[in-house]
């Protein structure tokens, strides 16, 4: 297939609405979001390293505020069963939001969120 057919095809495919990146990174963030328990940041990474325009990534991470996703942290430590009660289950704990690709600022309230549910249910 040469470069005009490929390009062809590419334009009859987003005329029929078979290729929409805005749909795409919506449905992609949600998927990240539930069943990966990624955070806004590495979604954002993902999206961009596929090729997603900057507007569309937006638009699919705003679909989170700061508090319900502090509270998709939290869940996701204690859902982890992750002690938060010590200084190093703390930094355990950190350290994983951060790399899920949580905001710092998001994970530090996450784990204070944490140990203060673990605190109150001993």
């Amino acid at each position: 297939m040469e470069e005009g057919e490929i390009d062809e095809v590419i334009a009859l495919l987003a005329e029929a609405g078979a290729i929409d990146d805005e749909s795409f990174a919506r449905r992609f963030a949600a998927d990240k979001r539930l069943l990966a328990g990624w955070g806004p940041d590495r979604i954002e990474v993902t999206l961009q390293g596929r090729g997603v325009p900057r507007e569309h990534i937006e638009a699919a991470l705003s679909a989170e505020d700061d508090g319900a996703l502090c509270e998709r942290a939290t869940s996701l430590l204690l859902a982890r069963e992750m002690s938060c009660t010590s200084e190093r289950g703390r930094e355990r704990a950190l350290g994983l939001l951060v790399r899920r690709g949580f905001p710092l600022e998001v994970a530090y309230d996450a784990v204070r969120a944490a140990e203060r549910r673990l605190s109150e249910a001993a």
